[in-house]
């Protein structure tokens, strides 16, 4: 990346993959962010949460011009594909160049949110740009519970714009939000000795494309959880399975991309298995090939376990993953192909104390909606008799087409582009609405260059649309 211009953009996105940041474990860019408002005598400031805010003085003739705060989040989604020998914790990213694109070797990228981060210290840094007085605001543990901006304090900011860089789409204003609530489940279980005379198998998913459970779920993007449970409860209808294990998905706020599981079924029903396994792969690639096209499914032989779980909690835990709904339920009517309500069945966990964890998301930019769709996930587990958790929850951010920024940034963008942006809600989380709870008088957007893949190892950032959003981030700052 020392080729690409703008060059200091790219050193700081370069130092920043260097740094492990996991949500929750940002002590280490913390550190580099107190650090290089030292070294750049800017005055920086740290809340109890984490969150750092570093400010600088407007440039000459811009000393009347209202303050802006820019704003990004230090933490990344940490995924990897299930081959890749990679601890998030210590290893910095291994990033390459194909073409025009910014990607990482079988990992998240961590563009998601390091590029606007790295725009802000590149603005930071330096010394040839105009620009208004600036309050740049990092904050931590975005993507698993956005408690930074739950913890940021009412008098940390001072200004009344806010630009937020956490967009992922080209030439897009995003002027609001989904709002977003967890849902999640325990089921207790009982180990039990596994019958004789049972023939194992594993049966496992991979190569799905996953995404985010915001901007991709409206794409009709397998879900690995559903996809492994549909077979197995097929199976559960037509002979005694007994399942042993069951690991599927990770985070919150992913698509599901791969699952495994491990059950037997009476010795007779072995060729059955394998017929019902090759009938339901034609199914899947009758219905979501042109989408999935990498997808893999997989059935081999296994040793027979020891134990497998107790055959009332195995139906419960089937049929509960086969009822839960999963994707778009509603899509907006005030904004054309805007998703409105979706819900994510995103992992289920086996853990070590004879319960299994499944966990959900569910948004909506609709307040009643984001609680009715998660009242409906909430019924489904109940049903199982399943202890049901729900998590804080975060507002929406409510589109404010009046906003003055918004115009500023329309103008820079024809200006330099000769063609309108579009303006947008986004079904996906940000802090913004959290930040209007703070501070009800900010005019705010989002803006940011091109992403695919985020949230997942196919993560990728254009370079071209990079320099472009940040050449438009540049003239709005120096719009008088």
């Amino acid at each position: 990346m020392k080729t690409l211009e703008p060059s200091a953009l790219w050193h700081f996105f370069h130092e920043i993959n260097q740094i492990p940041r996991p949500s929750k474990k940002e002590e280490g860019v913390i550190a580099f962010l107190k650090l290089f408002g030292q070294q750049h005598k800017l005055e920086t400031k740290i809340d109890k949460a984490g969150n750092v805010l570093i400010c600088k003085s407007a440039t000459g003739g811009y000393e009347m011009r209202k303050k802006i705060i820019l704003q990004a989040h230090m933490d990344m989604v940490c995924e990897k594909n299930s081959d890749v020998n990679f601890n998030f914790d210590t290893d910095p990213i291994q990033t390459f160049i194909d073409g025009d694109w910014v990607k990482a070797k079988g990992t998240t990228l961590g563009a998601d949110n390091g590029i606007g981060m790295s725009m802000m210290l590149a603005l930071l840094a330096a010394d040839n740009l105009s620009h208004p007085a600036l309050e740049c605001l990092f904050t931590v543990d975005e993507e698993t519970g956005l408690t930074g901006a739950f913890a940021l304090e009412q008098n940390f900011l001072s200004a009344e714009i806010l630009i937020n860089l956490d967009s992922e789409d080209d030439g897009e204003i995003f002027v609001g939000c989904a709002g977003g609530i967890d849902t999640t489940a325990v089921l207790n279980y009982k180990s039990e000795k596994t019958p004789d005379s049972y023939f194992a198998f594993t049966v496992s998913i991979k190569g799905l494309t996953g995404g985010h459970s915001g901007d991709d779920i409206d794409k009709g993007r397998g879900n690995a959880n559903k996809i492994l449970n549909r077979f197995l409860w097929t199976l559960n209808k037509k002979m005694d399975l007994r399942l042993h294990s069951f690991d599927g998905g990770n985070l919150r706020n992913a698509i599901p991309r791969e699952a495994l599981a491990v059950a037997c079924v009476p010795f007779s029903e072995k060729e059955n298995v394998r017929v019902l396994f090759n009938h339901y792969l034609n199914d899947l690639e009758t219905e979501i090939a042109d989408v999935e096209p990498t997808m893999k499914l997989t059935l081999e032989s296994e040793t027979l376990p020891e134990t497998v779980i107790d055959k009332n909690t195995s139906n419960a835990l089937l049929n509960v993953l086969y009822a839960c709904p999963h994707g778009v339920i509603a899509m907006s009517r005030d904004m054309p192909g805007l998703v409105e309500t979706s819900t994510n069945l995103a992992s289920v966990k086996m853990r070590e104390n004879d319960t299994i964890l499944i966990t959900t998301s569910q948004r909506s930019s609709v307040e009643s909606s984001k609680y009715d769709i998660e009242q409906q996930v909430d019924a489904v587990f109940t049903l199982t008799g399943a202890e049901v958790t729900h998590g804080d929850g975060y507002p929406g951010w409510k589109p404010n087409l009046k906003s003055d920024i918004l115009n500023i940034a329309k103008e820079s963008y024809v200006k330099l582009f000769a063609e309108q942006p579009k303006i947008r809600a986004i079904h996906a989380g940000l802090e913004c609405g959290l930040f209007l709870e703070k501070y009800p008088y900010l005019d705010m957007i989002s803006i940011g260059p091109q992403m695919y893949g985020v949230h997942s190892p196919d993560e990728r950032l254009s370079i071209s649309s990079t320099q472009k959003c940040w050449k438009w981030l540049v003239d709005i700052l120096a719009t008088k």
